[in-house]
């Protein structure tokens, strides 16, 4: 069966953001044309960032996927480790606060920036 890699920004047990590769499953449609199964949203919004932008440290309040429409994205975690993503490419941001935790922005969450001479625009689609 053919498979899409899907990056995951999720919660630790330890309550840091970490990383993780998986695997969807394209069942449906036609050889030319692979389908996952047709997947839930609460609704979508689109993002313009101009060149330079960067943000603080942060956790997801609501987990969504971030597609990359334009330029390039940068996200950082607590360990030192980043990820760059382009344009078509996606993660599903969910490394929201544990439940009980007060923020504190030297473990929970990630940062972000904006790479290179293009604006970032992407496209939020609530899960």
């Amino acid at each position: 069966m053919t498979t899409l890699t899907l990056t995951t920004l999720y919660t630790g047990p330890d309550g840091r953001a970490r990383f993780r590769d998986d695997r969807l499953a394209l069942p449906d449609g036609t050889p030319a044309a692979r389908l996952s199964a047709l997947q839930a949203s609460g609704g979508c919004q689109f993002r313009h960032s101009p060149v330079g932008f960067r943000s603080d440290f942060h956790c997801t309040t609501t987990p969504q996927w971030l597609v990359v429409l334009q330029g390039r994205m940068e996200i950082g975690l607590q360990d030192g480790s980043t990820r760059v993503f382009g344009p078509g490419q996606c993660f599903y941001s969910n490394d929201t606060l544990p439940p009980g935790a007060a923020f504190d922005p030297s473990v929970h969450g990630h940062c972000s920036r904006q790479l290179g001479d293009e604006p970032l625009v992407t496209l939020f689609v609530r899960a």
